[in-house]
């Protein structure tokens, strides 16, 4: 209940503060390529419940690719895309997701369901949360996409080496979590858009 407070709170104010920053990027979205302002699609949830993830659209309609791991450069990204990508700014609209309870400021990403199924044992514990915007697993894994780049085989990277981590990591806040750790990642957050490490150089 502390926590729902909390994300309610917290995401008006965001939703309020950021409004300018919200609407110049549905006009530059919009104005950069064909198609709809924001790219909806289906993740797991809490206890495994589906929910549509909204985020700025970042690539070009009607790419024929579907890998869902993508690298820095990739050429189905667009030339706004690329900007909003790399200081996270294609997921401001999540915030509209915690508004309506699907998500948390804090918390495990949430997965296509390909990769959601894959969690066995304790594991499956990280799906009892609410995904969220950040946590520390993605503040670690913020050059992802320019990781993933530097490697021969990327996908095969993400499955051995990122997504085991990744889960590891959310196993850990799933049994340690509490309102100042979320405070922590939230600061933690700030302080590295702020800083511009979230630039992919």
């Amino acid at each position: 209940m502390i926590k729902r407070i909390f994300d309610l709170l917290l995401v008006f104010l965001c939703i309020i503060f950021l409004m300018p920053i919200f609407l110049i990027i549905c006009l530059l979205v919009k104005l950069d390529s064909k198609g709809s302002i924001f790219f909806l699609q289906n993740r797991v949830g809490l206890d495994e419940k589906i929910f549509k993830i909204i985020k700025f659209r970042t690539m070009y309609i009607n790419q024929s690719s579907i890998s869902t791991i993508t690298l820095k450069n990739d050429p189905r990204i667009t030339k706004i895309g690329k900007y909003l990508r790399n200081y996270k700014l294609d997921e401001l609209p999540e915030l509209f997701n915690v508004l309506i309870g699907d998500m948390s400021f804090v918390g495990p990403r949430p997965d296509v369901a390909g990769y959601a199924d894959k969690l066995v044992g304790v594991n499956r514990n990280i799906l009892k949360l609410k995904p969220g915007i950040t946590s520390w697993a993605s503040l670690k894994y913020v050059n992802e996409e320019l990781l993933l780049t530097q490697v021969k085989d990327p996908i095969s990277y993400n499955n051995r080496v990122i997504y085991p981590d990744k889960v590891k990591m959310n196993l850990n806040y799933y049994n340690n979590h509490n309102i100042w750790i979320d405070i922590k990642v939230i600061f933690a957050t700030i302080s590295l858009l702020l800083s511009g490490l979230f630039k992919h150089k």
